[in-house]
Parts: C-alpha cells; structure tokens; sequence
C-alpha cells in the first residue's frame, strides 16, 4: 500500500513539475497585465468544470424539446439521466487513460511543455497504432461534425431574429465569423469564454422553461410521442449526443495544472447541466406538445420578446465558443501533421489552421437540418468515440493482472472492484453498440435521409415558414 501512495505521490510531482513551469512562464510573462492573466491563463479545477459544462450542452439545448416530442416526457427525463451518468463514467475512464500514459511517459522523461497530449496519442501508447488510427478518425471526424453543428446552430438562431437574410446566407456569414477561433492558441486560453459560455446557457435554458409556463399549452395541444419507433430511437441519440461532448476530454485535462484532479469534474459538470436540459424540455413539450415534431429548434415556438432575442443572441456567442472547442483539437491534429505544433508565432499557427476551417463550412452549407444531423452524428460518431472506444480501451490497458497491480489510478471508491468495472464496461459497450448505434443509426439516418428529400441538400433555408422561405427563394 505505502508503495502505492509513494508511486501515485511520484506521479503528481512530476506532472506539477511540468504544470507549474508553464505557469510560473505564465507568471513571468504576464507580470505586468494580472488582468490579461486572470483572465486568459486557466487551468485550474474550476476552469475544467466550466469548460466541461459549458461545451456539454451548448446548441443541444434547444433540440432536447424536440427530442421529448419524439420519445415523450417519461422516456426524455430517464434517458437524459441514464446517458448523463453513463458519459460521467466513460469520461472517467478517459481521465483514468490519460493519468496512466502521462505517468508512463514522465518515467521514460518526456516532455510535453510545447506538446498538447490528445486522446489517439493516449490510445496510441497504451494499445498501440491500430487503436492510434481507429480514435484519429473517429475523434476527429466527430469534431469536425460537431463543428458544422455549431455553424448550422447559429445560421437557424440569428434567423429568428432577423431574416432580412436565408439561413444559407448566415451560415456563409458566421462561418467567417467562427474561423477567428483559429487565433486561439489551446484551452488554456477559453478561461473567461468557459464562464460566460455556462452563463449564457443558464440564461436560456430558465429562459425556455419561465416563457414556455408563462406561454402556458397551445390550443388543442397534443403529446403522442413515442409514435414511431424511428422518431423514438432519433430522439434517443440526440439524448446521447447530448452528453457526448467528452471529444475533448484530454485536451482539457492537459490544460489543467494538476490533471490528475480531473476525475470527477465531469459528473460535478453532468449534474449542474440537468438543472438546465431537464425543466427547459420538460416544459417546453408540456406546452408546444407535437408542434415540436416539425419544429426542431425550440426558439421557432417561443413568442418574439426581448427575453427571447437576448437568449438568441446569448446562444449565437456561446456557438462561437463551442466551435473554438470542437475545432481547437482539430487545429492541433493538424499542426502536428504539418509540422508546426511547437511553433510560438500565434500569427502563424493561426494562418496554418485556417485550411480546417473550409470543410467544416463546406459541410454545413451542404447539410443544413438543425436537429436531425445531431442525431446522424450521435449514433454513427459519438457512439464510439465517447462510449464504446473509451469503455474498451480500459478493458484492454488493464486485462492483465500486472497492468492491473501497476496501474496508477485503481477502481473508485464507489466500484472498488476490478471485476465490476469490467461488468460495467461491457455492459457501455453492448448497450451502445445494439441501442445507440444499432437501433439510433437506423432511426436518425432514416430521419436525416427523410430531410434530404424534403428539402434537398444545400437548402436556402431548413424548416422557414413557407411565406419566408418562398421570398427566400
């Protein structure tokens, strides 16, 4: 047991070691702009957990209504907690990965002071370049969707405010907008974005729950969800895609001083976010009911006022902020493909990242269906990247009994058994694969394939009122 605690006591100090260069750099610095510093240097335990709330739920929040409309009330409030709780341990398990390569590497004395770890890089030194290669494609096709989401996101928010111009046209619009994220040099740097960003979801989603009881039920309202199986499992996946956001799970351990602190913070970031998704969806279908089926954005329903504008624009800075999360993984993929991770200049990392920017524009031109592609990208990415991937990987890093004996990180307190995290794991892994994969691939593809020939692919404008989109067209 004391060689335990003296080996784990070894692991801290050398990742501070490493940590507290850079902050004492940053000390340095910045010694004469404290306020530059506070606000543009985080990497404490409570930047993570701002991080990790504010990225979690983002644009989701005004899909989820439509989700309940899908599944109905009972099956929207067990879901969201079922899949809250299961991404809190599969980002855990992502935490316990990283600890564990980090502390293999500092003994082999490697230095990652102008290096950023991300999770193939974790896969790759624990399980080797097969799994380096399944979670590189997986992850960053994920980020990358995820950040036309973001773009799609925004393009359907501003309309409701002004829609002098067609979605298409705000989507051209904040693209540009977006790609200024590329100034950003890596998570160490969204400390003040982090806390507004979770302010500004806060504000919306009491937003959409206070209007939708003020509103009261439409006339004639009605909730027949679940209907259809099809709509039932696409909801189901935009749930999953809801608490899938751990894509970046590393990078945000890496920019903490102290890393290994970051085993909870997730759940902590889960359990403050159904304070927001649970009330603003419940509400929201209790008093649109069906109306939500052909309305996926919850801000097409909600009554103009200033209340909602301000939630609107809220929303559209806080989807800038999310797509410099999503992206900056990318960025660094992409840099180190090039060769120019190490480089200082930010102007001309900036310049180097633009390229990752075009497609993701490109893709949300072509595919524009606010809420349906959430759940395409949900069942065919997030299922492995955030579920599957993580759950096996820690299957496969501790399966022997010496990985076992070694390992840096041991079961928690409240599962202190090998054998039940493994019954747990693969409990995550044939789950998501029948459920989430499965069954929600099939639904959400039916149900996006069903928009490509409704509307057809780069569509002026996804779910406008026919009066707008016919002027529009």
């Amino acid at each position: 047991m004391s060689n335990q605690k003296q080996g784990e006591e070894a692991m801290v100090s050398s990742f501070n070691d490493t940590e507290h260069e850079e902050k004492e750099e940053v000390s340095k610095d910045e010694s004469g702009f404290r306020l530059k510093s506070l606000l543009w240097h985080g990497g404490s335990v409570y930047d993570a957990w701002f991080s990790c709330a504010s990225n979690q739920v983002a644009q989701v929040l005004l899909t989820l209504p439509y989700s309940f409309s899908q599944m109905g009330m009972l099956s929207g409030i067990i879901l969201q907690i079922f899949y809250g709780f299961l991404g809190s341990w599969t980002a855990y398990l992502i935490s316990v990965l990283y600890v564990e390569y980090r502390s293999r590497k500092e003994k082999e004395n490697v230095n990652f002071k102008n290096h950023v770890i991300q999770w193939f890089e974790v896969l790759d030194g624990l399980l080797g370049p097969t799994w380096k290669a399944v979670g590189l494609a997986f992850n960053c096709t994920f980020l990358l969707f995820g950040s036309v989401i973001q773009l799609i996101a925004c393009a359907s928010n501003i309309y409701y405010i002004d829609d002098k111009f067609d979605k298409r046209t705000w989507t051209y619009i904040f693209g540009a907008c977006c790609a200024t994220t590329v100034f950003i040099p890596s998570f160490h740097n969204y400390r003040i974005w982090s806390f507004l960003g979770l302010g500004m979801t806060t504000y919306t989603a009491w937003y959409m729950t206070i209007a939708s009881l003020v509103h009261g039920q439409v006339d004639g309202v009605t909730h027949s969800g679940p209907a259809k199986a099809v709509l039932y499992f696409t909801g189901a996946t935009n749930i999953l895609y809801t608490f899938g956001g751990h894509a970046v799970t590393v990078e945000i351990m890496h920019a903490m001083w102290k890393p290994q602190r970051f085993k909870y913070i997730y759940l902590l970031a889960t359990l403050y976010v159904f304070t927001l998704t649970l009330p603003s969806a419940a509400a929201t279908y209790w008093a649109f009911g069906d109306q939500l089926l052909t309305h996926s954005n919850a801000f097409s329903l909600l009554p103009r006022t200033g209340w909602r504008d301000a939630a609107v624009i809220l929303m559209l800075i806080h989807q800038f902020i999310t797509f410099g999360f999503a992206c900056t993984p990318l960025y660094f993929v992409w840099e180190k493909v090039i060769g120019m991770h190490d480089t200082k200049s930010i102007l001309l990392r900036a310049l180097c990242r633009l390229p990752v920017v075009i497609p993701i524009w490109f893709f949300a031109i072509i595919f524009p269906f606010f809420g349906p592609i959430n759940s395409a990208v949900g069942a065919l990415l997030v299922t492995f990247t955030v579920y599957i991937i993580p759950a096996l990987a820690h299957m496969l890093t501790y399966r022997s009994a010496s990985a076992r004996q070694n390992a840096v990180e041991k079961p928690p307190v409240f599962l202190p058994s090998w054998t039940a995290m493994y019954v747990l794991n693969a409990f995550i892994v044939v789950w998501v694969l029948v459920v989430g994969f499965g069954l929600g691939g099939w639904a959400s593809m039916s149900n996006f394939i069903k928009q490509v020939d409704t509307f057809g692919l780069f569509a002026k404008c996804y779910q406008c009122p026919r009066s707008a989109a016919a002027k529009h067209h």
